[in-house]
């Protein structure tokens, strides 16, 4: 007799190879494409003035424990990017318009998620005849339906959050009156893979002046092209 339906796929596996290595290259793929992609949620906040356009700007100094030549990268990313939206560096012995503070900070968090149960079984296959006469002997084999989801379980994991925060102060221009904070925002990536910090914070600064300076109170999801630099979604 034929094989019937419910053993059909475990035949077409069986004798076409072909459909695996097919498949396994279709993971691989999507498994490359998403390695190649930094995603970024980008928290803001401004009360950013009209007129800042040819406004000088310095870095805040840092009086932290890191290491000076770090956050002077940092800063550095940062001041390219005010460059660009038309802010100027403010020149020596000047006080600036806008003083800028950057942090980028990296920590891991645990987080829980339910995790579904498969249960493999077996299922006998009869003897039959193949399409040549052949008898096949009859034999155990995995049930070409899948595993059966029997339950759940909480399961535990560690992820790596990176995030860089920018904060941009106005200057008071009357002596004796605080400066009024015009710009806010923290860009955060989260994942598990191996880049580090000095790999991310780039990207994260360019998120946070993506559209800057965007609306207020906003929150938004970037993804970069690792090997471009450029956003592939906003």
């Amino acid at each position: 007799m034929n094989p019937t339906p419910r053993f059909l796929s475990i035949f077409l596996f069986a004798r076409f190879p072909g459909v695996r290595v097919v498949l396994a290259l279709l993971f691989v793929a999507v498994l490359s494409g998403c390695a190649n992609v930094i995603s970024a949620k980008v928290t803001s906040f401004n009360d950013w003035p009209a007129d800042a356009a040819g406004g000088t700007f310095a870095m805040a100094p840092h009086s932290g424990k890191g290491s000076e030549l770090e956050q002077r990268t940092w800063d550095n990313h940062v001041a390219a990017e005010l460059r660009r939206l038309g802010l100027v560096p403010v020149a020596a012995g000047q006080t600036p318009r806008f003083w800028v503070d950057t942090t980028a900070t990296r920590e891991s968090r645990v987080k829980h998620a339910r995790e579904p149960i498969y249960q493999q079984d077996t299922v006998y296959v009869p003897p039959y005849r193949d399409a040549a006469g052949n008898v096949i002997a009859g034999h155990w084999a995995p049930d070409p339906f899948g595993p059966r989801w029997v339950g759940d379980r909480d399961v535990a994991y560690t992820v790596q959050v990176s995030s860089v925060r920018v904060r941009i102060h106005e200057s008071a221009s009357t002596p004796g009156v605080r400066a009024r904070s015009v710009f806010d925002a923290t860009a955060a990536h989260q994942g598990g893979e191996s880049r580090e910090l000095p790999q991310l914070v780039p990207f994260l600064v360019k998120a946070i002046f993506d559209r800057f300076p965007g609306a207020n109170g906003q929150v938004r999801e970037l993804q970069f092209d690792v090997e471009t630099g450029q956003p592939v979604r906003r």
